[in-house]
C-alpha cells in the first residue's frame, strides 16, 4: 500500500520568534491597519491598505509599494481569527498561499509561528527566487520587532 502522507516540506517556510511586547499588543499591531500598514513587508517596502476586514470569510487588500517602484495587489480572504490566539489567510492574488500565525504568551513576551504554505513546488521556487521571499520574511519580522521597541518606548 503507498504511503498518504503529505509532505509539504518541500514549499513550506516556518518562522519562530519570540517578541518582546505583551499578546495584547503584538495582537494589535498584526490586526489594525494603521499599524500593520507599519511594518508589514520586507526591509524599504511600504504599503496601502483598502480593506482589513478581520473575521472569517473577510477580505485583507493592500499594495505593497516596492523600493523599486513597483507595486505588488495583494488580495487575502481571512479564515480564521481567534483573538490573541491564531490568524488563518488565504492570499489569494499571486502567489497562492495559506499563512498561519499563531500567538503564544509568555509573561510580557509573545512568541510567533508563522507558517507559510504555497499551493504548489513549483509555485514557491519561482517566488523564492525571485523574491527571495524566506530572507523577506526574515526582514519582515524585523521591521515587526523595531516597530514594536517603538511603541513600547512611547508608553
Amino acid at each position: 500500500m503507498k504511503n498518504m502522507t503529505n509532505d509539504t516540506k518541500d514549499r513550506e517556510i516556518f518562522l519562530s520568534r519570540t517578541l518582546n511586547a505583551p499578546v495584547a499588543l503584538v495582537w494589535e499591531v498584526w490586526t489594525q491597519p494603521e499599524h500593520i500598514a507599519n511594518w508589514w513587508g520586507p526591509t524599504g517596502f511600504t504599503n496601502t491598505i483598502s480593506t482589513m476586514d478581520m473575521r472569517p470569510g473577510g477580505e485583507w487588500n493592500l499594495v505593497m509599494h516596492g523600493p523599486d517602484g513597483k507595486d505588488y495587489i495583494n488580495k487575502s480572504i481571512f479564515r480564521e481569527v481567534a483573538l490573541h490566539k491564531k490568524i488563518v489567510y488565504e492570499h489569494v492574488s499571486y502567489p497562492r498561499l495559506v499563512a498561519t500565525i499563531t500567538f503564544e504568551e509568555q509573561g510580557d513576551q509573545t512568541v510567533i509561528n508563522w507558517h507559510m504554505l504555497f499551493e504548489s513546488r513549483e509555485q514557491f521556487i519561482e517566488v523564492a527566487k525571485a523574491h527571495r521571499v524566506v530572507e523577506g520574511q526574515k526582514q519582515n519580522v524585523e521591521k515587526l520587532e523595531a516597530y514594536l521597541a517603538g511603541l513600547i518606548t512611547k508608553q
